[in-house]
């Protein structure tokens, strides 16, 4: 492509909307392929092994989505964490409170959720952490299209939320998701990431240095047991993300600027694609809404996810210090916390990891994912149209300006000038519509007038 030409596609997949559309676009052709005729060529496609396997990395197309390509998904994630961690709103801890505690309680309360069902129902309680991540990209970009005329602290919010759940997400793989360690790999990995710390802070630059390593210490990672993308979100929060004088950007301003693009364009639309293909009849339906698994992932993500979050930040404002942002309102933060249910990509991660080794229980939990995401994405839409109303209708209201000063009349109230300017212009209609009282009712009276 043309320069201009590439510039303006590589702004457009920075933007939080593209990003969530491809996503979408990616899991609806997933599961199209996967429910045609064509569907042997999809599971073909997907168990295909290609890598080295003298370094352990003859993978399958959908492992080397999974633990490749989303570790670069998490290496902006974790750049994004940094930056909210020493400029953004993480950085007032009286500002960072109550996101803080709306991603801890939406991920304790939809574990909750999850084993309530599953321990009332009989069954498997494996899979307790699926319910428990917010899907960045989709839930931004649901509220960047819908959610126009709605204050920026909202998106504040949000991201922030989205954000602290990732981290909880990776420590959650990290901790119980990982198999037997190897300790000679994750050694490798370790020593890998104190000298690519090390080489930040000597300041070296240049990509031929950073993407070998990276490509490295990844491979050290997945090797030592530990989830792959940890390796990712492990070198993003390394990332200087504050200017020092004379930098137009920070280190991982610049970086994230570049990777964001191949993150939102390829990695998380490519795991979509090759994560997201699942069966869907009219039997998988019913199960995702009987059996106690599936159950509780979309019960979960639903309810589970609204209730954590809305009522941890609705507790912990009502007895402690901490308080809402003033530009916003309690039913904007409802909306927020059923948007909070998009599990998407996290969620068929964890669903993956959770059932290993039972293809059918995989494949119905991941239906349940998208189901319960779905869902909530709806909800969440006609809760933020609504808001939208709500602010538009109040936008209206503050600009008014009837007795056309130039100044919107609501900072007019107390002026009596205003007032009087008003009168006048009440006074002039009012005489213009007294005046075409008196020619119509002439008019009738003559016999001329409408019928």
């Amino acid at each position: 492509m043309s320069f201009p030409e590439r510039t303006f596609v590589l702004d457009a997949l920075r933007t939080e909307t593209v990003g969530g559309v491809l996503l979408l676009l990616a899991a609806i052709a997933a599961l199209v392929w996967a429910n045609t005729p064509l569907s042997h060529g999809y599971e073909a496609v997907r168990e295909f092994h290609v890598g080295p396997s003298a370094l352990g990395l003859d993978l399958s197309v959908q492992h080397w989505a999974a633990d490749g390509l989303l570790a670069i998904f998490f290496f902006v994630a974790g750049i994004e964490l940094k930056r909210e961690m020493v400029a953004g709103e993480l950085r007032d801890p009286k500002a960072a409170a109550l996101p803080v505690v709306a991603a801890l309680c939406g991920m304790i309360a939809p574990a909750l959720v999850y084993v309530a069902v599953n321990a009332a129902g009989d069954g498997s309680l494996g899979g307790w952490a699926v319910p428990t991540a917010t899907d960045i990209a989709f839930a931004l970009a649901v509220l960047a299209v819908i959610g126009t005329s709605l204050p920026s602290a909202l998106r504040a919010f949000l991201l922030t939320l989205a954000v602290v759940d990732d981290l909880f997400a990776i420590l959650i793989i990290a901790v119980f998701f990982t198999g037997d360690l190897d300790f000679a790999a994750l050694g490798g990995a370790a020593a890998g990431l104190l000298l690519f710390w090390f080489l930040l802070r000597r300041g070296v630059r240049g990509w031929y240095v950073y993407v070998p390593l990276g490509v490295a210490v990844w491979g050290l990672m997945y090797n030592s047991g530990v989830h792959a993308t940890i390796a990712g979100v492990a070198m993003g929060l390394m990332l200087r993300c504050t200017r020092r004088e004379g930098e137009e950007q920070s280190p991982g301003e610049r970086v994230e600027h570049r990777v964001r693009p191949l993150s939102a364009g390829f990695a998380v639309p490519m795991f979509a694609l090759f994560s997201a293909g699942v069966a869907v009849s009219g039997d998988a339906m019913r199960d995702v809404f009987t059996q106690p698994e599936t159950l509780g992932v979309v019960l979960g993500l639903v309810v589970g996810k609204t209730v954590g979050v809305f009522g941890g930040t609705w507790l912990t404002a009502r007895f402690t210090r901490a308080r809402l942002n003033e530009d916003l309102a309690w039913a904007d933060l409802f909306a927020v916390a059923t948007l909070a249910g998009i599990g998407f990509t996290v969620s068929l991660l964890i669903g993956e990891l959770a059932f290993e080794g039972d293809a059918r229980l995989t494949d119905e939990v991941k239906a349940a994912v998208l189901t319960g995401s779905l869902i909530a994405a709806l909800l969440a839409a006609v809760l933020l149209k609504l808001r939208v109303r709500t602010y538009r209708a109040m936008v209206e209201a503050e600009e008014r300006d009837e007795d056309m000063s130039g100044v919107p009349d609501v900072y007019e109230v107390d002026d009596p000038e205003h007032h009087r300017r008003l009168a006048e212009i009440y006074e002039r209609k009012a005489a213009e519509h007294r005046r075409r009282a008196e020619e119509a009712g002439a008019a009738r009276t003559r016999g001329d007038g409408p019928a």
